[in-house]
């Protein structure tokens, strides 16, 4: 039996205050919520603990207080950590807690994650995002979820603070299934568009002009619309880390692997992007693969 969550009654707490996880905290405080918060580095909480948030010192800590438990961190072995290690979430979170898992992470562990979570009376969602750090600011992510339809519908409310296109996939493991498809999606688009700048370049042509003509036709993308004009003002900071994207890919790659698939662009994008990281680049933005494809 899943409880109902009750605004006056919920506490959000959330690990992970990088580029996505401060908009997301900071919509959560704006809504009326009570917000803790954990991430490595403090002072990257600075602007919430302003706002209003409560800082803990570990992701146990923070459980000990929270009813609801957001974690957007970095790579899966981080996620296994902080649910699984021994100053973790699970084995500090008071039963009926939700458990959602915001990061982009492995099927298998969202699984794994899911099943230890109901051992010990709590419940546990996998709910990547898409949209960078712009759809973060906007409140406009998209999130898709994997976990028990009721544990959804009752943590619904809190998605739509931060989100916009909010899809139940199916069981434990399907939200991160969803966002390979998604990251899949991305890493042969992301080709597409810095070739088709460096083309536009190398023909004498203005890209923001050839830009206007194109995205709203059929080569219309999201990443041509937002991460196209970062590359024309030579703006590489990051809405989503390269060394991310790697992983993404790597995750992508290993499930395809144990489905028996072939993933040619997909394959071609991660070794492009391991060049990018290769020389430098693994804390740009995705965008910056422009620079390996201008030589």
């Amino acid at each position: 039996m899943i409880v109902e969550l009750n605004k006056e009654k919920t506490v959000i707490g959330l690990v992970g205050t990088g580029v996505m996880g401060k908009s997301m905290a900071g919509h959560f405080i704006k809504a009326g919520y009570e917000v803790h918060v954990y991430n490595r580095t403090k002072s990257k909480a600075e602007d919430l603990l302003e706002q209003g948030a409560r800082w803990q010192d570990s992701p146990g800590e923070l459980a000990k207080h929270c009813n609801v438990i957001i974690t957007m961190v970095g790579f899966p072995s981080d996620v296994e950590e902080v649910y699984l290690g021994e100053s973790g979430i699970l084995r500090n979170a008071k039963p009926n807690s939700f458990l959602i898992d915001m990061t982009t992470s492995s099927p298998a562990l969202a699984k794994k994650i899911y099943d230890a979570a109901r051992e010990h009376q709590m419940v546990s969602l996998d709910a990547p995002v898409s949209g960078g750090d712009v759809g973060a600011k906007e409140a406009r992510l998209s999130i898709m979820v994997g976990g028990d339809k009721e544990a959804f519908d009752a943590v619904l409310p809190l998605f739509e603070i931060i989100g916009k296109n909010i899809v139940y996939q199916g069981q434990a493991g399907a939200g991160q299934h969803t966002k390979m498809c998604n990251q899949i999606a991305i890493a042969s688009n992301m080709i597409g568009v810095c070739e088709a700048l460096v083309y536009a370049k190398k023909a004498g042509l203005d890209p923001t002009t050839v830009l206007k003509s194109i995205e709203s036709g059929a080569a219309g993308s999201w990443s041509l619309s937002n991460l196209a004009p970062r590359i024309i003002n030579d703006n590489f900071a990051p809405g989503f880390y390269v060394k991310h994207f790697i992983k993404d890919m790597g995750i992508a790659l290993q499930a395809a692997e144990e489905m028996k698939l072939d993933m040619p662009g997909l394959s071609l994008a991660k070794s492009l992007y391991e060049q990018l990281a290769a020389i430098g680049e693994e804390n740009s933005g995705t965008q910056a693969l422009y620079k390996i494809i201008d030589k």
